[in-house]
């Protein structure tokens, strides 16, 4: 009963409520307030529902009707933010009290004092859309300057690199940059590679002349990440302490385990599932066909600290040997003793589809700094062009905001760089 989600723009709030459809379907005997971080103590969920436009909040809406939701926990505005970071962040002028970044603080503030004991915001958003982008940032923020004892854990989906806006690469350098000083974990999963997955899962053919069609596959990446998520947030035995409460029902816990230096805190996620019971070692070998084993130069990438999360039947998890494989597939720094942690359940609570065993690992892995080279590049080339920035200009950006959000992720860049073997 400690974390508020904070569900920003179209992509967070599709993205929140297969969250919630899942955490009520895993948790669906009655007992949503038992302890659960999630859950307020009246037993709601224990979230807020914003977007810049109404009809993208119907879902939320549906939530309070059928009495989960409050309703002061749905933020709607009257128009969009064109796509644009500098619109989300700044808002429209003369907005005041009565603005969309306002009403949210207020509900965040309502949301903290229903907890037992406020800890933490989980901010699920895009980096590429104006609300989920502009708007996510700034609220990051503003929850750090208000709870400053507070974790702040980001969910962040990356556009397809193929294209979904002219403005893609500015707002994911924007809000990236921003989240890099907020945040004390940014878990990032990409669309491109979620998508991957959601095809190899249907069994569809791969290959160039293979049609992929993102627009009809948004609902089963957003399933897919949501999976990831409980494989990762919700609670697990190995963390239960002898009050019968779980500390892996802290997502806070994620972030210790797998952030030993705040200047790097970009997570990469994989998953294995089984629907039969298989050694761990086999589904080790499957996470691992997930993660990005070298860069675009063909430099190998490594792993600061990773966590594996095991929920499965069987009597014995995650053996030496299973353990000793993620260690060298991930390619683990020499100077951490400890690069490796894992937690264990022996139930799957997963709801995406039936299994008996699901492997989970979340790594601090220096791949993140292919994404953060991509949109420098592309968003060097366009600043350099001079291509769009009067859009910006025209709410509140200047030119040298660029820059220095150019200079944010080339010093994080660095910072993976140089403690890489």
């Amino acid at each position: 009963m400690s974390a508020v989600l904070l569900q920003v723009g179209q992509c967070g709030n599709q993205l929140g409520l297969e969250w919630w459809r899942l955490l009520m379907q895993t948790s669906g005997q009655g007992r949503e307030n038992d302890g659960n971080p999630f859950y307020a103590r009246d037993g709601k969920l224990g979230a807020v529902f914003v977007d810049s436009e109404p009809k993208v909040l119907g879902g939320a809406r549906s939530l309070v009707r059928n009495k989960k939701l409050h309703e002061s926990s749905i933020i709607a505005g009257k128009g969009g933010r064109g796509c644009n970071w500098a619109y989300g962040n700044h808002g429209q002028q003369g907005e005041g009290e009565n603005g969309i970044l306002q009403q949210t603080m207020n509900a965040v503030r309502r949301e903290a004092e229903r907890r037992d004991c406020y800890c933490g915001t989980i901010l699920l958003h895009s980096l590429s859309g104006g609300t989920g982008s502009g708007l996510g940032a700034r609220l990051c923020e503003e929850i750090r300057e208000e709870f400053p004892a507070g974790h702040i854990l980001s969910v962040s989906v990356a556009p397809y690199q193929s294209g979904e806006s002219p403005l893609q690469h500015y707002n994911t350098l924007l809000s990236l940059a921003s989240l890099q000083r907020s945040v004390d974990g940014l878990l990032l999963f990409y669309n491109d590679q979620a998508l991957a997955v959601v095809e190899a899962q249907r069994g569809a053919p791969k290959g160039p002349s293979v049609p992929s069609y993102p627009g009809n596959s948004f609902s089963d990446i957003n399933a897919h990440i949501a999976n990831c998520l409980a494989g990762l947030l919700l609670p697990v035995h190995s963390l239960t302490t002898s009050s019968g409460r779980s500390l892996g029902m802290e997502p806070w816990e994620l972030v210790r385990s797998v952030c030993p230096l705040p200047a790097a805190k970009l997570l990469h996620t994989t998953q294995a599932c089984s629907r039969e019971r298989m050694h761990w070692e086999r589904l080790a070998s499957s996470s691992l066909k997930g993660l990005p084993h070298l860069s675009p130069e063909g430099k190998p990438h490594s792993s600061r600290a990773v966590l594996a999360v095991a929920r499965g039947i069987q009597d014995s998890f995650l053996t030496p040997t299973a353990l000793q494989r993620l260690r060298r597939g991930h390619r683990c720094v020499s100077w951490n003793p400890f690069p490796i942690d894992h937690w264990t359940d022996t139930c799957v609570q997963l709801g995406g589809f039936p299994s008996s065993q699901c492997l989970t690992v979340c790594s601090n892995h220096s791949s993140a700094s292919d994404l953060l080279c991509h949109v420098s590049r592309r968003a060097g080339d366009m600043i350099q062009a001079r291509a769009y920035l009067h859009w910006y200009q025209r709410h509140g950006l200047e030119t040298q905001d660029f820059h220095q959000a150019l200079d944010s992720l080339r010093t994080v860049v660095q910072e993976y760089k140089s403690q890489m073997d």
